[in-house]
């Protein structure tokens, strides 16, 4: 939707900041406009998505508050009504600000949504900020030499503090392909991790995933869910399509969206466009085919760090933002099928090994079928797995693919596609879903079948073929791209972590 740098303490120019925001006018190409109260900076660019009138403009003031949002709360409406709320515009900004006047911290567990956002009391100069359950939305912080500063970048924030790079962060890259836990790749820059916030400067948690056993839901109560979470993520003043690779899910959101646009990506001899157009068939959309080059590939990647300031996590990140760039010519608001393979078991191959081992996990197993490359750092992997909830080897490893493999993809989505000023919405990260199949039996999300209870309940609604289709997801042929590229590494992937950080500064 958006995205905002605030400085608390601030110590920089107004020039210095002001030329730090327009580092995020990707995010928010509408409009774009800041603020100094009592010597804290806010600033903001907007991307319309819901009342696109100038009076949802941010920073949002009311009564003695102020907000800073990015994101969306898409039960806005219903919360107007339940909560009887005395609203002046006809956006979910007024409406957060709102929940919060009337229930401080506590109005987190009413939204359902993705969101990040600073909230400043300019009586008594206290400021609460937030992240959605998941971490959808980003929101980065340094906090450093008595300032503190917030953005839903990286870039805007190095540019204002010029930090190095955090070895352990870049440990964690390397071998996870992404940061965890509140890291990132340089010295005094965090992230605050999903379900989170700060107020008064101090860390709390608020929503976390609960992973004991519980029933199954009926065959209509999980459709019922699914459902529910595409058609509230419709909500929208422009024009909403959804990405449509041929693959399961893909396939199930669109069924049920019934966009006017729905969009693929590949290479001329690389792609999945075969399976997008028999997946289209049910939904009679226009379908767009999207074909890029190596060379295309290569220069993108250049051109992505170079915004954002971080590596890429996997090379199909290169092939969403590239998708997207041709999106934003029809729609700005797109859906994604992440969070389904997480939720329903749909790496069969690791969730089948964590289901038959004991308490334990272990870390050369998982090393094995987890990781990417050939660089050995079981003290990262070993961090990575310390504090996971469960009793079982297949709680901690279902709790790791939901928070923080999950982020990674999240990361990856939001970055590629705002990078084109398109809004990515992900309906299988709605939390009200995550909490009705968390904890249910291994043996119901997978058995013979990998998905079963999503190829069950929509067998009659999509084609066979796709049903019983493998997962790929906007391939991209590394070894074409990188052969003679670059010299280090052993694996197609170990040159592309590398390429990465040399293309992020990390080596010279």
């Amino acid at each position: 939707m958006c995205g905002f740098l605030v400085s608390i303490n601030n110590k920089f120019s107004s020039k210095e900041l002001n030329s730090a925001l327009k580092l995020l006018n990707h995010r928010g190409p509408d409009n774009s406009q800041s603020l100094i109260i009592n010597e804290n900076y806010f600033g903001h660019t907007r991307l319309a998505i819901i009342d696109l009138d100038s009076r949802s403009n941010q920073p949002f003031q009311k009564k003695s508050y102020l907000i800073v949002y990015n994101g969306e709360i898409y039960n806005y409406l219903e919360l107007i009504k339940e909560h009887n709320l005395k609203v002046e515009t006809a956006s979910d900004t007024e409406v957060v600000l709102e929940m919060y006047i009337k229930y401080g911290e506590k109005c987190l567990e009413y939204f359902n949504g993705m969101f990040a956002f600073i909230i400043y009391d300019m009586k008594t100069q206290d400021t609460f900020v937030a992240r959605d359950r998941l971490g959808i939305k980003p929101l980065y912080y340094y906090k450093a030499n008595k300032i503190c500063i917030y953005a839903s970048e990286i870039a805007p924030i190095q540019n204002l503090v010029n930090e190095k790079f955090d070895e352990f962060g870049i440990r964690q890259y390397r071998k996870l392909r992404m940061t965890i836990k509140g890291h990132t790749i340089y010295n005094n820059i965090n992230m605050l991790e999903g379900g989170h916030y700060f107020y008064k400067d101090k860390l709390f948690r608020y929503w976390d995933l609960k992973i004991d056993k519980k029933q199954i839901p009926t065959d209509d109560e999980l459709k019922e869910t699914i459902f529910n979470s595409i058609q509230i993520r419709k909500r929208s003043d422009v024009s909403v399509g959804s990405f449509l690779s041929g693959g399961l899910d893909s396939t199930i959101l669109s069924h049920i969206l019934k966009p006017n646009d729905t969009w693929s990506v590949g290479f001329k001899n690389h792609n999945e466009f075969k399976w997008g157009e028999l997946a289209n068939k049910s939904i009679s959309s226009c379908f767009n085919k999207i074909v890029i080059n190596e060379i295309e590939f290569l220069d993108a990647i250049k051109k992505i760090i170079d915004r954002r300031r971080e590596p890429l996590s996997v090379p199909n990140e290169v092939m969403i933002y590239f998708m997207s760039k041709y999106v934003k010519h029809k729609n700005t608001v797109i859906l994604s099928g992440e969070g389904a393979d997480e939720l329903f078991y749909g790496y069969d191959r690791i969730f089948k090994w964590a289901f038959n081992q004991n308490k334990n996990i272990n870390i050369k197993d998982f090393d094995e079928k987890y990781c990417y490359g050939t660089n050995k750092d079981d003290e990262i992997i070993d961090y990575a797995l310390s504090g996971l909830p469960g009793l079982s080897v297949l709680d901690k490893i279902s709790y790791f693919f939901q928070i923080h493999h999950l982020h990674g993809l999240l990361r990856r989505l939001d970055s590629s596609t705002m990078l084109c000023s398109i809004e990515a919405r992900v309906p299988f990260v709605d939390h009200n879903l995550i909490e009705l199949v968390t904890g249910t039996p291994f043996n119901w999300r997978l058995n013979e079948v990998i998905k079963a209870p999503l190829k069950r309940i929509f067998y009659k609604d999509i084609s066979f073929d796709i049903i019983n289709r493998k997962k790929v997801g906007f391939p991209a042929p590394l070894d074409k791209i990188f052969y003679q590229k670059v010299n280090k590494g052993n694996t197609f992937m170990d040159k592309w972590l590398i390429y990465n950080l040399k293309e992020v500064g990390y080596y010279n």
